[in-house]
């Protein structure tokens, strides 16, 4: 079965996901500018906006374990998922200074609300990847120097989570189960995290 699955999926360019990746975001800014998202559309579709980009952190993510436990090959679909989530979270950042504070006090909520800045570092740190996304940036750089830059997806992961966390009031199962499911995520691939150890020696 799994066999018949990788062999499908070998089938599908990764350009199918860009392809799609826009379609997501036109529904939701649609629902807004028709009036179905309640009395502040712009808060709903943030919201929505910041879940689509944790759900695709999580699915990129999920590609190792997938291969290394479940034996599902999804790597080629890898590269996209990055892209596509810094266009995610590109649409939430510009929707919260666009329709939520209207560029208004922006550098003094950044400062003040500590949900803001933990977001707001996350993306900071998405953009190198997004820009180093292509194939002449893994050639200039070296694949080693590559993939230790694109291991930055780690703390962006745990910055996500803990933004939603920080943002929600009250105590709120949803956050917190994104946030185990980030860090069951992560503990996978526990030697390949930038703070751990190098000492342990890699089997082959």
């Amino acid at each position: 079965m799994v066999a018949a699955l990788n062999s499908g999926l070998r089938r599908v360019h990764a350009w199918v996901l860009y392809a799609a990746a826009p379609f997501p975001v036109l529904w939701i800014y649609y629902l807004g500018l028709t009036g179905q998202l309640g009395v502040d559309p712009a808060k709903v579709i943030e919201h929505q906006l910041g879940l689509w980009s944790l759900w695709l952190i999580i699915a990129g993510l999920a590609v190792t374990p997938l291969r290394r436990f479940a034996g599902v090959n999804l790597l080629k679909f890898r590269r996209a998922i990055g892209v596509i989530t810094f266009f995610y979270l590109l649409a939430h950042l510009l929707t919260w200074l666009v329709l939520d504070v209207q560029f208004q006090n922006v550098w003094a909520d950044i400062v003040k609300r500590w949900y803001i800045t933990v977001g707001m570092l996350a993306f900071v740190l998405m953009v190198p990847l997004a820009l180093t996304s292509n194939n002449w940036s893994l050639r200039k750089l070296g694949t080693d120097t590559w993939r230790k830059l694109h291991k930055l997806v780690y703390p962006i992961a745990i910055l996500g989570a803990l933004h939603f966390l920080l943002l929600v009031k009250g105590f709120q199962w949803e956050p917190i189960l994104y946030a185990l499911v980030i860090l069951g995520l992560l503990a996978t691939r526990i030697r390949e995290l930038p703070w751990a150890s190098r000492s342990t020696p890699a089997r082959g």
